[in-house]
């Protein structure tokens, strides 16, 4: 019987050591369908003795409507650069799945922030509060998603194909873009909480753009395990 060389990774990894990755998907998706869908909850139908008629008291509530449709773009980009992301992942391993779990923390969190927002957006110096507490959320979930590309790239046995590391910090860098503005937000939240909420819904279309196919497209990727063969990611 010969033994493996030392230096040679086995497809089959040992069991608990990796796995596949549509689990983590799969539980992915179920956290972000149930985070995007508790946001509805806090749009509300005014009660019917409403001052001034339905139409001022659906006006009066345009803090939660605005509050509402930021929050669903931001989880809603997070499900579309996630699955981007993993169109990548051929392997999980437990730094991964926990660096996954740390995402999914800050998204299922979402809700509450965004009410909170919607509820004191227009109650003066309180709005400054609620502001920040939403772009702190929206730091530590740039903050989580950029150490999840992390946990996911610093392998190449995790991967399909192997990605140019200029490649991988040239999106590291545009992930990290994010951070900085939901940073600054921190601080014009005490300024001006209409304008942080702005900025918000502004980063999240930013978003809506693929961060990962320009910088990888004109990298040279070789599939993982086999370095003399180039091939195209689909």
């Amino acid at each position: 019987m010969t033994a493996e060389p030392p230096n040679t990774r086995s497809d089959e990894a040992a069991p608990g050591a990796l796995n596949d990755s549509k689990r983590l998907e799969a539980f992915s998706d179920g956290v972000m369908a149930i985070a995007i869908t508790l946001l509805v909850l806090d749009l509300h139908v005014p009660e019917a003795t409403s001052d001034g008629g339905l139409g001022a008291a659906l006006r009066h509530q345009w803090p939660s409507y605005a509050a509402y449709l930021v929050s669903f773009l931001i989880i809603g980009i997070i499900w579309i650069n996630h699955h981007a992301m993993f169109v990548l992942v051929r392997r999980v391993d437990r730094r991964v799945l926990f660096a996954n779990l740390a995402l999914l923390l800050v998204v299922s969190v979402i809700p509450f922030p965004t009410r909170l927002l919607a509820e004191y957006l227009t109650s003066g110096a309180d709005s400054h509060i609620a502001a920040a507490a939403y772009s702190v959320t929206m730091f530590g979930m740039a903050l989580a998603f950029t150490l999840l590309w992390w946990a996911i790239t610093r392998d190449a046995g995790l991967l399909h194909y192997r990605i140019d590391v200029a490649a991988s910090r040239a999106t590291l860098r545009r992930f990290s873009v994010g951070m900085t503005v939901y940073a600054a937000c921190i601080a014009v939240a005490f300024a001006n909480a209409y304008l942080t909420l702005a900025v918000h819904g502004a980063l999240a279309i930013y978003y809506c753009f693929d961060q990962l196919s320009p910088t990888l497209s004109g990298t040279a990727r070789t599939p993982s395990g086999h370095p003399d063969t180039a091939e195209e990611l689909p």
